[in-house]
């Protein structure tokens, strides 16, 4: 429903279309200057999506940054193949799951409908951080197919953190969304609130240069430029890390952070209405995106564009999906066996992609700060089943199951790559997207920026507003069902990014009502400072 907002405001955003270089989309602008940049320098796809990686994790910390998780998928053009690479928080080896009683109190969160544990000690605070990942994700992936020098890479996102990031009107309205959460850590209330309490904020005007001080961030990026990814996980920055979270009630030792590494995985390939999309397999929403559209091929055949019967069966489809995700999916493998969010795609000219899904999973993750690092960290725990018994029972040294859905696609002379954030509203969006971009050749902006509707979970199936009268009678005519207006915040929807390459022309976008996010070209920018 849309209450008190209006109901003529019209918000476009029209992308960004290179015809000689490549493209990065991503949910803040300043981010996606600097992995252009990068392209524009003569680096990868890749060596940009590290550079995108640190700088993102500087200007948006509540969403995502080094002591995270995440997946992406890559393109490699002269292969013609998709490389799937999973950097999925864990449990530590050391975690009590008797610090986890159940709290009778109903459930916990909108992420998952885990049954509540006392005083939410899975959701936030020290015992909710698992093991981080994206450090080693974006390593791994630098090793393999990065042409630039790591230090290079990160130097962006240094310069960043030592200016601060700046605290606008929507940096304002997110610190306040989580202002009580924040105020229980010293650490994270010192940096993200005025004496402990109230959001930093400059009277909330538009014109503003109050800045977070994120110099103890920009300290722990300098040293992990300079000695390299495994100083995070072996030396020190690890010790720090585990020091600040043992000594705040947390479970985390050396042990764990030394034995952390990214996995290349095989490839989830989905066949679908004559076209292909690769997804991260395991622990990820890719096999729920696979069983979702696998059931949309069996329910409707497209038109010229998506209508009632397309919209009924990809909700019926959405559901059925998410209840055989929650039902049976988990890491319940050997710890011994092979192995809220932020999303970036990347285009270079030569057509190799990068699909980057990083996250803390929690807006500010577990609102706790390491004061010796700077660094906000990630609430991981909250992504297991407290109750016993369950495929994705709580555990020690137990992988995480995630919502990310970064995904590769093609179809004809068409090639995309797409992902986004929003907990579990990011597979629905991405697989909705797709086939808009599959089934009715639309453009990335026009995909994005077409209507949708979520059925990840609870009692209604929510839909935009702006469906016809049609599409909006036959979902309430098959069960409960919710409108709601795209506003910036909360994304009803996920938020989205996507870059596409036709032929050689290259073109991207983000989210239409992301107040920050944007494509840049490379074209639009200069390379990276010497």
């Amino acid at each position: 429903m849309s209450g008190s907002f209006s109901r003529s405001q019209s918000v476009h955003k029209p992308g960004v279309t290179a015809t000689s270089g490549g493209v990065v989309a991503a949910q803040h602008v300043l981010a996606a200057e600097v992995g252009a940049q990068v392209l524009a320098a003569g680096g990868d796809a890749v060596d940009a999506a590290v550079a995108v990686s640190f700088a993102i994790g500087v200007l948006e910390p509540w969403m995502s940054g080094p002591a995270g998780g995440g997946a992406m998928m890559i393109w490699r053009a002269d292969e013609e193949k998709a490389y799937a690479l999973n950097y999925g928080m864990r449990t530590s080896a050391s975690l009590d799951v008797a610090h986890y009683p159940l709290s009778g109190a109903g459930v916990a969160s909108d992420l998952f409908p885990w049954d509540a544990v006392v005083d939410d000690r899975n959701v936030e605070g020290p015992s909710s951080i698992a093991v981080p990942g994206t450090v080693s994700g974006a390593a791994k992936a630098h090793e393999r197919f990065g042409k630039m020098p790591w230090s290079e890479l990160l130097a962006p996102a240094v310069a960043y953190a030592k200016t601060g990031m700046q605290v606008d009107w929507y940096a304002a309205l997110i610190i306040s969304s989580t202002a009580k959460t924040l105020a229980k850590d010293p650490d994270a209330a010192e940096l993200f609130l005025d004496e402990g309490t109230w959001p930093k904020a400059s009277g909330w005007t538009a014109v503003t240069d109050l800045r977070l001080d994120q110099s103890g961030m920009a300290a722990t990026l300098e040293q992990l430029a300079s000695a390299g990814a495994q100083d995070f996980y072996r030396g020190d920055i690890a010790k720090a890390l585990v020091k600040d979270v043992s000594d705040k009630g947390g479970f985390l030792t050396l042990a764990d952070m030394s034995r952390y590494e990214a996995e290349w995985q095989e490839t989830l390939e989905i066949q679908y209405r004559g076209g292909r999309l690769w997804a991260v397999p395991k622990l990820t929403a890719g096999p729920t995106m696979a069983h979702a559209m696998d059931l949309w091929q069996q329910g409707y055949e497209p038109g010229q564009t998506p209508d009632a019967a397309s919209f009924l069966a990809i909700a019926s489809g959405l559901r059925e999906a998410y209840r055989h995700r929650l039902e049976t999916m988990g890491d319940h493998e050997s710890p011994k066996a092979p192995g809220c969010t932020t999303h970036f795609s990347i285009v270079d000219r030569q057509g190799n992609m990068v699909s980057m899904t990083q996250t803390l999973l929690s807006i500010f993750g577990s609102g706790v700060v390491s004061p010796s690092t700077g660094l906000l960290l990630n609430n991981g725990v909250m992504w297991f089943d407290p109750v016993a018994g369950r495929p994705n029972s709580l555990a020690p040294d137990k992988r995480c199951l995630m919502n990310v859905c970064p995904v590769i696609g093609e179809k004809g002379t068409r090639r995309f790559a797409l992902g986004a954030s929003g907990g579990r509203k990011i597979m629905p969006a991405v697989a909705q997207i797709s086939s808009f971009l599959m089934d009715y050749d639309m453009n990335m902006q026009e995909a994005i920026e077409a209507p949708r509707v979520d059925a990840s979970g609870g009692a209604y199936v929510i839909a935009d507003e702006r469906l016809s009268e049609s599409v909006l009678e036959a979902l309430a005519s098959q069960g409960p069902t919710q409108t709601t207006k795209r506003v910036p915040f909360p994304y009803a929807f996920a938020c989205p990014a996507g870059v596409l390459r036709d032929g050689s022309v290259n073109s991207g976008t983000t989210e239409t009502f992301s107040a920050w996010g944007d494509g840049v070209a490379e074209d639009d920018v200069k390379g990276l400072p010497s």
